[in-house]
C-alpha cells in the first residue's frame, strides 16, 4: 500500500477465491486443471478442424472458429491465475494485473455475446431465406461482421478499463471472487463510481440485453417459418442446425442474466461464485462438446482429417 495526501492507496488486491476446505484443495486443483486442459484442447481441435477441412469453410464455421478462440482465451484469463493461487496459497493480484484481467475478461466475454448474435443471424438467413443464403452471407459481410464484433468489444472494454483506472481504492482490498470482477471491484472504490455505473447500465444493455433480444427475435422468426412446413424431416434438420447454438446461448446468457441483471438481495458469495464459475469455466469447456457431439459436419470433418493423416503416414 502507498500513502498519498493522508490517504492509503491500494497497490494490490486479494482474491477471495473458492471457499474450499484445505483437505479438498488438492482434489479440486486437479479437477480445475483437468477442466482447463479440456477447454484448451476442445477449442483448439475445433479451430484446427475448421482450418484444415475445406468443407467447413462456410460462414457458420467462420463464426464458430472465432467463438472457440474467444472461449479458449476467456477461460485462459481466469483459470491459470486461479490454479496458481490454489497452488501457492497467495491470492494477491497487483492493481495493474487486476485491470488487465478485467480488460481481457470483458473483451472475450463480450465477444462471445456478439458472436452468438451473428451466428443467430446466420441461422435465420439459412432457414428463412435458403435460396438467397449465399448471396446474403457472402464473404465480405461475414468478415465485416467478425471484424466489427472485435472492434466493438475492444473499444467497450477499453472504455471501462480507463474509467476504472481513474478510481481510488483504499482500506478494503479483498475481492469476493476468484477473478477481478468489475462489479465486485467497483464496490471497493473509495471515490465516486457514478460514471462507471452509468456506463455499465447504458452500454451493458447494448452488449448483453440487446444481443439476447435479437437472438430471441431471430428464433421466433425461425420457429414461425418452420411451423408453416409440416415435414418432420425439416423439423429435424432445423433442430440439428440450431440445437447446438441454442444450447450455448442458454448456458451463456442464463448465468450472465442471473448473476448481473437479476441479482438477488440474499445471494450468497458462494452462489455468486458458483454462477461466475459456470460462465467463465464450465461454458467454455462445454461448448466444444456441444458443437462436436451434436454436429454431423464436425464429426465428418474429424474423420476426414484423421483419415488423411493415416494415409500420409
Amino acid at each position: 500500500m502507498m500513502t498519498m495526501n493522508n490517504q492509503t492507496v491500494i497497490s494490490q488486491f486479494f482474491l477471495q477465491g473458492l471457499l474450499i476446505p484445505s483437505e479438498y484443495q488438492h482434489p479440486f486443483y486437479i479437477l480445475f486443471l483437468a477442466m482447463y486442459l479440456t477447454t484448451v484442447l476442445g477449442n483448439l481441435i475445433i479451430i484446427i478442424l475448421i482450418h484444415l477441412d475445406s468443407h467447413l469453410h462456410t460462414p457458420m464455421y467462420l463464426f464458430l472458429s472465432n467463438l472457440s478462440f474467444s472461449d479458449l482465451c476467456f477461460s485462459s484469463v481466469t483459470m491459470p491465475k486461479l490454479l496458481q493461487n490454489m497452488e501457492s496459497q497467495d491470492p494477491s493480484i497487483s492493481y495493474a494485473g487486476c485491470l488487465t484481467q478485467m480488460y481481457f475478461l470483458m473483451v472475450f466475454g463480450d465477444m462471445e455475446s456478439f458472436l452468438l448474435v451473428v451466428m443467430a443471424y446466420d441461422r435465420y438467413v439459412a432457414i428463412c431465406y435458403p435460396l438467397r443464403y449465399t448471396s446474403i452471407m457472402n464473404t465480405t459481410l461475414c468478415v465485416c461482421l467478425v471484424v466489427l464484433s472485435w472492434v466493438l468489444t475492444v473499444l467497450y472494454s477499453m472504455l471501462h478499463t480507463l474509467l476504472l483506472a481513474r478510481l481510488s481504492f483504499c482500506e478494503d482490498n479483498v475481492i469476493p471472487q476468484f477473478f477481478c470482477d468489475i462489479s465486485a471491484v467497483l464496490k471497493l472504490a473509495c471515490s465516486d463510481v457514478y460514471i462507471n455505473e452509468l456506463m455499465i447500465f447504458i452500454l451493458g444493455g447494448f452488449v448483453i440485453v440487446i444481443p439476447f433480444l435479437f437472438i430471441v427475435v431471430s428464433y421466433v422468426q425461425i420457429v414461425s417459418s418452420i411451423l408453416k412446413v409440416s415435414s418432420a424431416h425439416v423439423f429435424y434438420k432445423v433442430f440439428s442446425t440450431c440445437g447446438s447454438h441454442l444450447s450455448v446461448v442458454s448456458l451463456f446468457y442464463g448465468t450472465i442474466i442471473g448473476l448481473y441483471l437479476c441479482p438477488s438481495a440474499n445471494n450468497s458469495s458462494v452462489k455468486e461464485t458458483a454462477m461466475a464459475m459456470m460462465y467463465t469455466v464450465v461454458t467454455p469447456m462445454l461448448n466444444p462438446f456441444i458443437y462436436s457431439l451434436r454436429n454431423r459436419d464436425m464429426k465428418e470433418a474429424l474423420i476426414r482429417v484423421l483419415c488423411k493423416k493415416k494415409i500420409s503416414l
